[in-house]
């Protein structure tokens, strides 16, 4: 009897522990890909299970989950002759099946970003190629309004074909949601806005305007640490990290660290960045030739990093990269060989562990959670 109360009292606590996600992947359809891709996620084998698709969404390679879990949003990538957009759709989390609502255009080609915030009545889209970002409200029904609000960067870098013009690659909410955090690759700036979302003109310049990258950086994508005190921006052309404190809207760089070996003499290619649930390591994608995660260690006090070694991504060119919830798991977006790749975490080393987990879908870009 004894046995059997320890089984069960086992088995209770495994399911309690345990936690199944729905996994979102956004993907570029100039091959086969259909579109947007949704999977059930087991956070205890890291499995992952087909749930099904969207037929038709053109190039959604960045998505954002409303609050509630009841709506995904995406960019279609697109420029020039078929201007960039943003779709929305409700999700059911019974069948796991997303229906189409609505498109509206995003304000510039090439979107590549997209977040919403914690409100769920707004979303904010970053236009690559059209050097802008775009604020949207959002109707009760979840469908898009057209945008309210556009601002246009101006400005260039030393990198004459990279950053001859502007080129907003993201668009973050600080934690608290009361700025906007805007990477500007073209111009080497991490633009500030504050964000208010009872005025019909939602952003206005921060108090400190920017913070600046090393010329010639590009910089990307970027997180905020945990405590909330440091924020760390991939840098795509120079393949670097930089660290800043951070306090209501102000960065402050203290530490810039490469993502590749000193004797690399390749052309760097970093493309995301994350860190841990604990806030004690940090991650960032290479593709170009390295095709990595590169691993650092996040002292408590400093917030400075320190390299912890190189995992390959099972694939060529990682994009963006997701670690659950529970910190155990590391899932990889490799565009070009068209495979999402899991790794299991030592969460006392950071130092990552290939699994059996490995699913094939075209051109994969963006992966997103969403708790069952």
């Amino acid at each position: 009897m004894r046995s059997l109360l320890a089984a069960l009292a086992f088995f209770l606590c495994t399911a309690i522990s345990a936690q199944d996600y729905y996994l979102f992947a956004g993907t570029y359809t100039t091959g086969k890909s259909k579109g947007i891709y949704v999977y059930k996620f087991n956070s205890v084998n890291g499995e992952l299970q087909w749930v099904g698709n969207t037929d038709s969404c053109t190039n959604p390679s960045f998505l954002s989950v409303s609050p509630d879990g009841r709506y995904l949003y995406a960019v279609n990538e697109t420029g020039r002759e078929q201007p960039g957009r943003v779709s929305a759709f409700s999700f059911d989390k019974t069948t796991g099946k997303l229906q189409f609502l609505n498109q509206q255009v995003s304000g510039g080609d090439d979107p590549c970003f997209i977040t919403t915030h914690s409100t769920g009545k707004w979303i904010v889209v970053g236009n690559y190629s059209g050097g802008n970002l775009s604020v949207f409200p959002v109707a009760a029904d979840g469908s898009i309004k057209p945008y309210a609000q556009m601002i246009q960067h101006k400005g260039n870098g030393p990198n004459k074909e990279r950053q001859a013009t502007a080129h907003v690659h993201s668009t973050f909410f600080s934690p608290d949601f009361q700025y906007i955090l805007a990477p500007d690759l073209g111009t080497d700036k991490i633009m500030t806005y504050r964000f208010n979302a009872t005025s019909a003109k939602t952003l206005t310049p921060a108090a400190v305007p920017f913070s600046a990258s090393a010329p010639g950086s590009g910089p990307r994508h970027l997180v905020f640490h945990p405590n909330q005190k440091f924020v760390y921006r991939i840098e795509e052309l120079s393949g670097t990290v930089t660290v800043s404190a951070y306090q209501n809207g102000v960065m402050k760089n203290i530490q810039t660290i490469a993502t590749h070996p000193a004797d690399f003499k390749g052309q760097p290619g970093s493309a995301d960045i994350h860190i841990s649930p604990d806030g004690k390591f940090l991650y960032a994608s290479n593709r170009g030739e390295e095709n990595n995660i590169a691993i650092f260690s996040v002292d408590a006090g400093s917030g400075r990093l320190s390299m912890v070694g190189y995992q390959s991504a099972g694939g060529t060119a990682p994009r963006n990269f997701i670690i659950d919830p529970s910190g155990k798991f590391l899932l990889v977006a490799n565009q070009k060989t068209s495979n999402i790749v899991v790794f299991r975490r030592d969460m006392n080393t950071g130092l990552l562990q290939p699994t059996l987990q490995q699913i094939e879908i075209p051109n994969p870009v963006c992966l997103q959670l969403l708790k069952l």
